[in-house]
């Protein structure tokens, strides 16, 4: 028979482990899932909970954590944990290989952003959710990728991202999980992929600074061109100005010299003819010494006219 010690300590001991195990305090932006005998009961939610130890238990879930390892490398950990975290996590998935459309292997590092919603479908509906989520990430970036060429894949970022995040969504949805954002971090081609895209890149520059270096001195050229033909333009406009003017001038002296000479009584043609002669022999005379000069049969007539205009002047003079 028990002595009334004994039932007081088992009491003291039952009372401690209901207190101990009964009372689940949940912090917030954590819950947790309780089944009874073995069948989902409720989901706790944050703050003080009371559950009967002995019919119920925290139903347990699989869970990945990164931690810093030595020399700042990544370590993954997976623990079985009974607090489902309902904050956004993020995966940073370690490098895999893909294939391009046109059959080149890259190296890609994705970041996926994600957040349980429902966590009994979390719990229930997949045995390893971050497995799951891994895997899934993982062959849905192969399928993406495959439909891309490498020019596609390395310019198209934005738009993988947003592929990605539609279709893992649109998966994960069983799983109560919501896909919030993914992210590739690194897009590794081959060393050769990558000489020949340094090589082509500089090629491309080559060829622009070439272009703009013909297309600069093209434009000076027709620079230079435009502006030799408005010079000579403005030259030939001033030769032009300059013998209007000297004509004007002649034939307005010309003008005056005939009248005074038709006033006088004398000839005007005679003068004109006889000025032209003059003109002329002047010409002659500043060849040079070594050049023979023939005078015209009729230049005896010319210098009586030479005469003649002497007398015109005097008698304009006189008058």
């Amino acid at each position: 028979m028990f002595t009334s010690s004994t039932i007081l300590v088992l009491l003291a001991v039952f009372v401690s482990v209901f207190l101990y195990k009964g009372i689940q305090i949940v912090r917030q932006a954590e819950t947790m899932v309780i089944e009874r005998l073995g069948k989902y009961h409720k989901t706790l939610n944050s703050g003080l909970n009371i559950i009967i130890p002995i019919f119920d238990r925290p139903r347990p879930i699989e869970w990945k954590y990164t931690i810093e390892g030595p020399n700042k490398t990544s370590i993954i950990r997976k623990i079985l944990t009974s607090r489902i975290d309902l904050r956004e996590t993020v995966y940073d998935f370690p490098r895999q290989n893909v294939i391009t459309k046109d059959n080149v292997v890259l190296e890609i590092n994705a970041l996926l952003y994600f957040q349980v919603i429902d966590p009994v479908k979390s719990v229930y509906e997949i045995a390893s959710l971050p497995d799951a989520i891994e895997k899934l990430t993982q062959t849905t970036l192969r399928n993406v990728i495959g439909e891309l060429d490498l020019d596609e894949t390395l310019s198209s970022r934005d738009t993988i991202n947003a592929k990605l995040r539609a279709i893992l969504d649109e998966a994960t949805d069983k799983w109560g999980v919501k896909v919030n954002r993914v992210e590739l971090q690194d897009i590794n081609p081959p060393m050769e992929i990558k000489e020949a895209m340094e090589k082509q890149m500089r090629a491309e520059r080559d060829k622009r600074a070439a272009i703009l270096t013909a297309e600069g001195d093209k434009q000076a050229k027709i620079l230079e061109a435009e502006g030799i033909k408005e010079s000579e333009i403005n030259k030939a406009e001033g030769e032009k100005r300059s013998k209007v003017l000297v004509a004007e001038g002649e034939a307005e002296a010309i003008d005056k010299i005939t009248q005074a000479i038709s006033k006088s009584g004398g000839d005007p043609i005679n003068y004109l003819i006889a000025i032209k002669y003059i003109e002329a022999l002047k010409d002659m005379v500043a060849q040079g010494s070594n050049k023979v000069i023939y005078m015209p049969y009729e230049a005896s007539g010319v210098l009586s006219s030479i005469g003649g205009i002497k007398d015109m002047i005097e008698k304009i003079q006189n008058r």
